[in-house]
This record gives structure tokens, sequence and C-alpha cells, in this order.
């Protein structure tokens, strides 16, 4: 597959960090890396989803994210100094493939290529980027917003690309957790939707219907 993030890399740094790769295959609700643990390792994914799940103080688990083809986890084990453990967990929601880059194979890499290191500031801008829109969404969007926001992300990630319905195949307990809301608040704002068309609702899924209109109220 193609990986926009590596475009940073000359074609033969390029081949030469995808060579220096392991493929790694999970299976459903396999846990990929456990948080706490030390990070030695970058993750390309290359096929499935995957939830970054944390623990909280409280001692109950939060999610994140929902990484599909295309992303990646362990950035920060790429970074010089004392190696950092994993901030989070990493689950398959179903079965998955990623290719696992050793950080002390890209710090060689680095050593001769300019463009490594301008992999790692992009990934770390990256990550930086989508931290800082989450914080802001959670301090001053509504509910509605950062429902039909995740949803409509959660769309085009399940769809592949292909054109009209697309199942989501998680739970509102689930979407719930990523938009910082609760069940039964989550709910309701589903239930608008169901009423207006845009999505219908199942036993641990959730159908979108109206794609076009998710999208104009996701903004």
């Amino acid at each position: 597959m193609e990986w926009p993030l590596l475009a940073s890399l000359a074609e033969d740094d390029r081949r030469a960090v995808l060579a220096a790769t392991r493929l790694r295959r999970f299976a459903r609700s396999e846990v990929v890396v456990h948080e706490g643990d030390p990070a030695d390792s970058l993750h390309l994914v290359e096929s499935g989803r995957l939830a970054v799940r944390v623990s909280t103080s409280g001692g109950e688990r939060a999610t994140l994210n929902i990484l599909g083809p295309g992303d990646y986890f362990g950035e920060l084990s790429l970074l010089d100094g004392r190696p950092p453990v994993r901030s989070a967990s990493i689950v398959a929601l179903e079965a998955a493939q990623t290719r696992s880059l050793p950080a002390s194979t890209f710090r060689e890499l680095r050593d001769r290529s300019r463009g490594a290191q301008q992999l790692l500031l992009a990934l770390l801008a990256r990550r930086v980027e989508e931290l800082s829109a989450r914080v802001v969404e959670v301090m001053y969007e509504g509910l509605d917003r950062r429902v039909h926001r995740r949803l409509h992300e959660l769309a085009e990630l399940y769809a592949d690309g292909a054109p009209g319905p697309v199942v989501v195949p998680l739970t509102q307990e689930l979407l719930a957790e990523l938009v910082g809301g609760t069940r039964p608040s989550v709910n309701q704002v589903l239930q608008r939707l169901v009423a207006q068309g845009v999505v219908d609702l199942g036993r641990g899924r959730i159908t979108v219907v109206d794609r076009a209109t998710l999208a104009r109220k996701a903004g």
C-alpha cells in the first residue's frame, strides 16, 4: 500500500525503511501493545482497525481514537534519550496487520538521511495537530457536533473509499468514549439522527445511511 507519511524520504530510503519493518498480524481483540510497556518501535497500520485506549485514574478505560490503514503509532519511540513507555494500549478491533519498525533501525537511517529526521518531525507535528484539535473540540464544541464529527470520521474509515451507506461496527458505549460523553446523552444525539434519516441503529453497530448530510453536520 501507499504510505503518505513516508513521502519526505528519498525513494531508496523509503524502500529501506519498509524493508526493515516486520509484518505483524493480530487477531480480533488482541492487544498489540500495552500501556506502560517500553516503547521501542513505530508501527505502520497496514490493514484492519485498532483502538487506542488508556486507563483513567479511577481505573476505568477510555478510548481515545480508532486507527485504520495508513495510520501509525509509537512515534515517541523514535526520539533520542531514555526509551519512553507506551502512553496507551492498542487493541485490534478486527484482524489487523502492522509493519513494525525498530527504533534502532530508524536511528541508523537518520544518521545518513536528512529525510528521516524530517519524517520524525512530520509524525510528531501531525500528532500535535490532532491532539490540539481534539482539545479545542472538547472545550468549545457541543456534544452534537462532536458526535457528528467522530461518526463522520468513522464512516469514512470503514467505507474504504466505497460510496453509499456504511456500517460502523462499534457500540454506542465506544462512541461515547471517543466523544467524551455518556452513553445516554450520545444515544439522544443518535436518535435525532435516526429521526432525520441519517443513521440506523442496530446491536453493536451504527449504519450511516446519508453520509452527505452527516458530513454537513460535522462541518
